[in-house]
């Protein structure tokens, strides 16, 4: 009876669940060691990005040098190059993070309400914080940002994507509710943003700047029908 069981079986079937389970192992070993690695790295960078940003606070500039970086940040040249190509994508990385931000702040200011408020305030809340005396204090927005929309384009684009999808997804509710224009929403979007940060740069001087009430105002009346616009203004 014994022999009904096929002997040459057994050694086959060990050896593949042996092989099996080292795959396994030698795959979790390899993922713990690049997880180490991505760990580490990103306390390098962050530690780069850091030093990076009190150098620039206490400058009020981003006029400094890779060097002072790397001196600030206590790590090597050679480090800094295994994750920056230079200052420039150092800026880019802290641009992207100060975009992060921003969009963090609108969303806090937007948490309730009908689409078209909700927009209102977005708009309010962007001008103010790319307004001149906010921006004096973040050389990210008013030296390297201005620099960028004419150097590298679509970096701009890339770092402020985030921000036009939470304002397209107002802009398309806004418009489902029946409450602007007829007109392409991502396109009323992108113009709506580009008019807030636009004249928010430029609102400098003069005796009686654009405020933020007036910067949605415009935007208000370019985009809703005279009859919304009436009711919200009563």
């Amino acid at each position: 009876m014994a022999s009904s069981v096929p002997i040459d079986d057994a050694p086959n079937s060990g050896g593949d669940d042996s092989a099996d389970g080292d795959a396994v192992w030698r795959d979790r070993a390899i993922e713990r060691s690049t997880r180490a690695a991505r760990e580490r790295a990103a306390v390098r960078v962050q530690q780069f990005l850091n030093a990076a940003r009190e150098i620039i606070d206490e400058k009020g500039s981003t006029e400094f040098t890779v060097q002072e970086v790397v001196d600030r940040s206590k790590q090597s040249l050679r480090s800094f190059y295994q994750y920056f190509d230079g200052k420039h994508e150092l800026l880019l990385a802290l641009f992207e993070e100060e975009m992060g931000e921003a969009v963090a702040r609108v969303r806090r200011v937007t948490a309730v309400g009908d689409p078209l408020d909700r927009l209102g305030r977005a708009v309010m809340e962007l001008y103010d914080l790319c307004s001149p005396s906010e921006m004096s204090e973040q050389p990210l927005f008013l030296e390297f940002a201005q620099r960028l929309l004419v150097t590298h384009p679509a970096d701009v684009a890339n770092a402020y994507a985030p921000l036009l999808e939470y304002f397209v997804a107002m802009v398309e509710e806004a418009s489902e509710a029946g409450l602007l224009r007829p007109g392409r929403p991502r396109r009323q979007a992108a113009i709506v943003l580009q008019s807030a940060t636009t004249t928010a740069g430029r609102s400098a001087g003069g005796r009686q700047p654009i405020t933020a009430a007036e910067m949605w105002e415009y935007c208000l009346h370019a985009i809703a029908p005279d009859s919304v616009v009436a009711k919200r203004t009563s």
